[in-house]
């Protein structure tokens, strides 16, 4: 299939556009000048209309978008904005994503922002084509524009009709976008709202060619890596020779602390991986922290940037009698868990470079590219092919490069190079470990007056680009010259990174925030979905629960009595009614530790809002049950809501496993997660009952959800088990030991 993409594209440029003769290739994203008025979402930075629709001779419709499939339906959602806005059928649109040579640049594919910032620009890029079409229909079939309907691509005025490819030739998108042309209003949307069939499942459920791991190109020969065994050994003679003369390997790469190999077939490139590392020599250091509870005892010693997120009054409450409340909470470190190990497939010839990549962002992936690689831009074309699994920043864009180093010295030949299930655990971005410390005031109404969260956290932001003062490539720093690593930096506020959702969307009188940011980074952090949101909501929700409990008020009255905003009261109330809610009720099953949590959060206090109500067990072991798992959610203008509950199912069980299971291991020396075994997660028999309830807003703007229920499920679920067992669990994650210590 990509090797169709790949050949067609020579034939790109005939046979697409507005059947006009030139073709802009995409390359960075404009900068526009600040006298410029401003466009919506990714048409601001990629103005040429040109570069987002074209009408094709063959009768179909190709839009173009930066932002990338994976996995969260995006492409399909994108297909019904633009179907809807130009009047044609969903079918009759083809779609291309995320490739440096033919897509807008919109950087990442992050932070549930897709629908936002690609949707808008689709929703204005159509309705300005549309519009552009009709009036040169108008002035052909000599009929005003208003008298004119459109019906699947066919402009009718009785009698007179004539379809979009039939005017095309007149109509030159080679312009700038101007977003004068309004979309429709969602009286007049006839796909979008309705559940449409996802364009990636075929391949996906049947077995075909789904993943950058599936991809096969001619001549394609197959590599390994060889990682050190610990973040900071060093080698000291591995024996090259022996790995050359077994059977199929082309070449051994080594370059400082840099090894790869590639061979004919992949299981010769996986043997010869093999002898390599059990013939290379390393001297090691016991350079990690302490590991297990004693790590956050480390880590608020360590030093720090303090970081003042929100500061209002001093927290102290005048006059009455008021009482304090504060707790802790912590986080381990976390790890992306892909099901398939990273992987991408590179080849360089004629001095350029085609990369395939799972990466989420090719524009940053090609721009890193070019600074370690030490090539031009415009040598490098970065194609997005789906992975096997990520959110986050896996290792992606690492074997990206590690590709990239191997391809060189393949004369022409294109190499698939895939991590081993060890690679991915020992060597990608975790998850950053967080300690939370909270304190309120609570006055004699039982109204919380003051209100104190504390973060200490890496980052959450290592990506390529994320900061250019360094190479953000694994293997750029195991070269013999190796890169400089990258300045750890936190986004900024409204979005936040390791504050993400720290700021809470309660009405409390006095907010305080404050960010311990840690840079240095023992264990290899960046992107993990949600960022800081998913432990910053479990701190947030856990202790409004424990204050509720210290006021002796339901939770969810509480919560409604610190919340105006009538979205999120509304998701709050709903999911307690479809769950079943019973004020201030202990124990909701007959057996004796059966509990029910809830939890609330408006994802970066910008995007979807969402409520989950949980049911968990806890049997005398301390093994935590989620049985059954009730979310309310709020996402605007809602574009396909079977896409919507995906993503809210999803991210319910991805933090329910995160919540019950999930933890990276390290001794001083080494990471010591290195299999599944290592890393249980949950399976089939683990899944609660999941039912997503959706509150749609079609006058409002759509709100990303890919990740809006990772932080209110953790939180739940902690409320149910102290719901079910009187004990405050804190420590993520809520393992059998953890919980029996509680316990007994």
């Amino acid at each position: 299939m990509q090797t169709t993409l790949n050949t067609n594209r020579r034939q790109f440029l005939k046979r697409t556009g507005v059947i006009v003769s030139t073709f802009t290739l995409a390359g960075p994203a404009a900068v526009v000048p600040q006298t410029v008025a401003p466009l919506p979402g990714g048409l601001n930075a990629n103005r040429m209309l040109d570069g987002w629709v074209r009408i094709n001779s063959n009768n179909t419709v190709t839009v173009f978008t930066g932002k990338c499939e994976i996995g969260q339906g995006i492409l399909t959602a994108l297909t019904q904005i633009a179907a809807d806005e130009l009047d044609v059928t969903y079918e009759r649109v083809e779609i291309i994503s995320a490739d440096t040579a033919r897509t807008p640049n919109e950087g990442m594919t992050v932070g549930s922002f897709s629908v936002e910032q690609s949707g808008a620009a689709l929703r204005f890029a159509c309705a300005e084509a549309r519009a552009m079409l009709l009036a040169a229909a108008s002035k052909k079939l000599n009929v005003a524009m208003e008298k004119l309907s459109v019906n699947d691509g066919t402009i009718s005025a009785s009698p007179a009709r004539m379809t979009y490819w039939d005017i095309a030739k007149e109509v030159n998108f080679k312009r700038e976008a101007t977003a004068t042309f309004k979309p429709k209003p969602a009286a007049q949307h006839k796909i979008i709202g309705k559940p449409v069939p996802r364009r990636d499942f075929p391949a996906k459920v049947s077995g075909g060619a789904a993943f950058v791991q599936d991809l096969r190109l001619p001549g394609m020969v197959f590599g390994r890596v060889v990682r050190p065994p610990s973040y900071r050994a060093t080698l000291q003679s591995v024996d090259e020779a022996a790995v050359k003369a077994l059977p199929g390997v082309i070449t051994v790469a080594r370059d400082g602390n840099f090894l790869a190999v590639a061979a004919e077939r992949e299981e010769q490139a996986i043997k010869a991986a093999q002898a390599l590392r059990a013939s290379a020599r390393w001297t090691e250091a016991p350079d990690l922290p302490p590991s297990g509870g004693a790590f956050f005892d480390h880590m608020r010693k360590m030093p720090a940037r303090d970081m003042v997120i929100k500061a209002t009054s001093p927290a102290t409450a005048s006059g009455g009698k008021v009482t304090s409340v504060e707790a802790e909470y912590t986080r381990p470190y976390q790890s992306h868990g892909s099901i398939g190990p990273s992987c991408a497939v590179a080849q360089m010839k004629d001095g350029k470079l085609q990369v395939w990549t799972h990466s989420q962002g090719v524009f940053p992936l090609r721009a890193e590219l070019s600074r370690a690689l030490r090539m031009k831009p415009a040598d490098i074309v970065c194609t997005h092919a789906e992975g096997s699994g990520c959110y986050g920043h896996n290792g992606a864009d690492d074997v990206a490069f590690d590709a990239a180093l191997v391809a060189r010295s393949l004369n022409g030949r294109p190499v698939k190079l895939q991590w081993m299930r060890e690679d991915e655990f020992a060597w990608e971005p975790y998850g950053s470990a967080m300690l939370l410390k909270m304190h309120a005031l609570l006055d004699e109404s039982k109204q919380i007056v003051s209100w104190q969260h504390e973060i200490w956290s890496h980052s959450h932001n290592m990506r390529p680009t994320s900061n250019p003062d360094g190479i953000a490539f694994l293997g750029s720093w195991h070269l013999t010259d190796p890169a400089r690593r990258p300045t750890p930096v936190n986004g900024p506020q409204p979005n936040g990174a390791a504050d993400r959702n720290a700021v809470p969307l309660y009405d409390f009188p006095r907010q305080n925030v404050l960010l311990h940011f840690i840079t240095d980074m023992p264990v290899r952090v960046s992107a993990l979905r949600g960022l800081g949101a998913y432990a910053n909501v479990f701190a947030l929700e856990s202790f409004m629960d424990e204050i509720a409990l210290a006021a002796g008020e339901d939770p969810v009255a509480f919560r409604l009595k610190h919340m105006k905003n009538p979205r999120a009261r509304a998701v709050i109330e709903m999911a307690a009614e479809k769950a079943g809610w019973k004020p201030n009720a202990k124990n909701y099953g007959a057996a004796p530790n059966i509990g029910r949590g809830i939890a609330f959060a408006q994802y970066k206090n910008l995007a979807c809002y969402c409520a989950v109500v949980a049911d968990v067990t806890v049997d005398r072991n301390g093994m935590a049950k989620v049985t059954r798992a009730v979310a309310a959610v709020d996402a605007g203008l809602i574009i396909n809501p079977d896409g919507v509950i995906n993503q809210i199912e999803g991210g319910i069980i991805q933090s329910a496993s995160w919540t019950l299971k999930e933890q990276v291991k390290f001794d001083r020396q080494r990471i010591t997660t290195r299999s599944w075994a290592d890393y249980p997660i949950f399976t089939f028999n683990d899944v609660p009952q999941v039912e997503v309830h959706l509150i749609n807003r079609p006058d409002e703007r759509p709100l990303g959800a890919g990740e809006g229920s990772q932080g209110p499920t953790v939180a739940a679920i902690a409320n149910a088990i102290a719901n079910a067992t009187g004990k405050r669990p804190r420590d993520l994650p809520f393992t059998p030991e953890k919980i029996r210590a509680l316990i007994v």
